[in-house]
């Protein structure tokens, strides 16, 4: 009498192969629509080009009305900003005290040549960021541009709130004086938050809130997270560029410090899109089907 014992044990570990075979196609033909369209939509995005438009135009932004800061604002906001230029890049050494430079109390020649017309020119032509960062919203949930009417004057609001927010940077990211691991809690809820109302403010309301959730929360936790990262690296390199180059080091390491921010930001606003049309979290979102 032949004994299948042994036959028997190989078929029924090969049928479990199979079916493990086959679970796993299953799960990779699920997961190929959602790189396909994830890839697609960087696509759209124009990750590369965008994400260093952004890093230009807020470098741009930046310098003019950091000296308006420095010239018109109290000691105790210049001191916020340091404070919080210090916490976002850890700056020390060389680069601090360029930073610490520009934000020296002014003398009124300054105040005279700004004035309040330069003051006013200058936030206007700082909106030229927050105009790149509305066409990458709307590139990333395929909306047609918003007409000027509707969306001119979120430019200057989505500016003077980041300006607020970024003075008490530096109080957050302590978690007021409690500890660091408050502090980081407080900066990923108030990252999130002003990114979520950052889409939907600069997108003129034409997206419910829920749906940029996805959106918001990846983007304010990678831009905490390049933060907490850009600790240990930043500061040698803004020292030693200053060191070599001078306050030209230090403006070729921001810049390409600015670049990888805003690809986080750029990558984590175009992902949001795409979560947001799964079909478990459409439905939980309210997600309107794309156009």
């Amino acid at each position: 009498m032949r004994d299948d014992s042994g036959r028997g044990g190989l078929t029924g570990t090969l049928a479990k192969v199979t079916r493990w075979g086959a679970a796993r196609a299953g799960a990779l033909r699920e997961r190929v629509p959602f790189i396909t369209r994830l890839t697609r939509q960087m696509v759209d995005v124009s990750l590369l080009d965008s994400s260093t438009r952004l890093a230009a135009q807020a470098f741009l932004t930046a310098v003019p009305v950091l000296f308006v800061v420095a010239a018109f604002a109290p000691s105790a906001v210049r001191d916020r900003l340091v404070e919080s230029a210090t916490y976002a890049l850890g700056l020390s050494g060389a680069a601090l005290s360029q930073v610490q430079q520009v934000f020296a109390a002014p003398d009124d020649t300054t105040r005279d040549t700004s004035g309040a017309v330069g003051v006013l020119v200058t936030l206007l032509s700082a909106t030229s960021c927050s105009r790149a960062l509305q066409r990458v919203c709307e590139r990333s949930w395929h909306v047609p541009p918003a007409g000027l009417r509707l969306i001119a004057w979120r430019w200057l609001v989505w500016l003077l709130v980041w300006l607020a927010a970024l003075v008490v940077q530096g109080l957050l990211r302590d978690g007021f004086g409690l500890g660091r691991w408050l502090g980081l809690l407080l900066s990923f809820v108030s990252s999130t938050l002003l990114w979520w109302w950052t889409q939907h403010l600069l997108l003129g309301s034409r997206v419910g809130w829920l749906p940029l959730l996805p959106g918001a929360v990846l983007t304010g936790t990678g831009v905490v997270a390049l933060a907490w990262a850009s600790r240990f690296y930043l500061p040698r390199t803004l020292n030693r560029s200053v060191d070599e180059f001078g306050p030209l080091g230090l403006v070729f390491t921001l810049l390409s410090w600015l670049i990888a921010l805003f690809t986080v930001v750029c990558v984590g606003i175009a992902t949001g899109y795409v979560l947001a049309h799964e079909p478990p979290l459409a439905r939980r979102l309210g997600t309107p089907p794309p156009e």
